[in-house]
């Protein structure tokens, strides 16, 4: 059985794009339960984690790539399991010349920020996957990228990011020598599994934060938009680690019956890939959610710019109209305010002041004037 799975993906992997990376962290077993925290910095840059199994039992402990390369050899049957943490150029250079790995997958590993993705060169697979994990002090999601290089007697793992925590992994496996007795398509089987299983928090985390955004959308939070936008941008790179990873695994199951792949291995890799179309589903309908609350928040926002413009226009109708009124009541008090003006002139010569009929004859035409402005403005609704 050992070396079968390394054949599969014969067809080529998925095209080449940039992503991100920072750190994420894996689970043995998905949760939708507590969240966990950014992985400790336990490992250090350059470190090499290498191993050599004999169905299932590790044998051997070599100190670098060059003496787990010479054991290996002096062991046929056995596998070996390396693990990079950030390595050098130079480091990973030498891996690549004890290993025979192909020139373009090493330029990958070496640039990092690839898409998730499968590739074949020879007689070894390049897999290229990006794990995730959510921190709730920030509430965003972190990226990381781990590659796999996948021969008939050895995994070679390289990772840029302080998880997924392979040491983990690693410690896992030991404990089931009966997995890991099925070569390194157990290794990359289990890998991809720690990967898709810790894409489950981040999943509850955006579910919760979703919550917490429709809750200020219908409060009226001034920032939710803000928040939308940003949480939006994070789903968008969760999507682009979860949807190719459905290819990566389609490709591995398509060479089941070709390659007489372990049915028991053919049931774990299933069951890994039915997570991880569950992840991306759920993704989408995340993504989907988002966009709905944008267009309510959008619609809401819109009806209080209009109820605000109503109740400005309703506060300058009212305004007018007091305007109105007083504009009237200024014109009404102004022509006898004229007529006495005029005849309140200290002239010797004005043309009614000797007339015994004048005075009466003022106050006649003031009280006039006044009810004409009056009913005039009453008529046009002034007043």
């Amino acid at each position: 059985m050992t070396g079968d799975l390394w054949k599969l993906g014969s067809g080529g992997g998925a095209p080449r794009a940039s992503g991100g990376g920072h750190p994420a962290e894996a689970a043995p077993e998905p949760s939708t339960g507590p969240r966990p925290g950014p992985p400790a910095a336990s490992a250090r840059e350059g470190r090499v984690e290498a191993a050599i199994y004999r169905h299932g039992r590790r044998v051997d402990s070599p100190g670098g790539i060059s003496e787990t390369c010479r054991r290996l050899r002096e062991q046929p049957g056995a596998v070996a399991w390396v693990g990079l943490y950030r390595p050098a150029e130079a480091q990973l250079l030498a891996a690549a010349a004890e290993f025979g790995l192909h020139e373009l997958a090493v330029e990958d590993a070496i640039e990092a920020h690839q898409r998730p993705k499968l590739e074949r060169y020879g007689d070894t697979l390049f897999v290229v996957l990006r794990a995730a994990w959510y921190v709730d002090e920030t509430e965003e999601v972190k990226f990381g990228e781990i590659h796999l290089f996948v021969g008939p007697a050895f995994v070679l793992t390289v990772r840029h990011s302080q998880a997924p925590d392979l040491a983990a992994v690693r410690l896992r496996m030991e404990r089931e020598p009966h997995l890991l007795g099925h070569g390194p398509e157990a290794v990359l089987y289990a890998v991809v599994d720690s990967v898709v299983d810790g894409y489950a928090p981040v999943v509850a985390g955006l579910q919760h934060d979703i919550d917490e955004i429709e809750t200020e959308v219908f409060r009226g939070d001034p920032n939710v938009s803000r928040r939308i936008y940003e949480l939006s941008r994070e789903v968008i790179e969760f999507q682009r680690a979860t949807h190719p990873l459905r290819e990566v695994l389609g490709a591995l199951m398509g060479g089941f019956d070709k390659y007489a792949i372990d049915e028991e291995l053919q049931r774990y890799l299933r069951d890994v890939a039915d997570h991880a179309t569950t992840v991306a589903e759920r993704v989408d309908g995340l993504r989907q959610m988002l966009a709905d609350i944008l267009t309510v928040n959008a619609t809401l926002v819109s009806q209080a710019q209009n109820e605000e413009k109503r109740r400005l226009t309703e506060a300058s109708y009212a305004q007018n109209e007091q305007v109105k009124k007083i504009s009237a009541w200024a014109a009404i008090l102004f022509a006898p305010t004229l007529i006495g003006t005029v005849y309140g002139m200290n002239f010797t010569h004005i043309p009614e002041l000797r007339w015994a009929a004048g005075y009466p004859l003022a106050l006649a035409l003031m009280g006039l004037v006044c009810a004409a402005l009056y009913a005039l403005f009453r008529r046009r609704g002034w007043l």
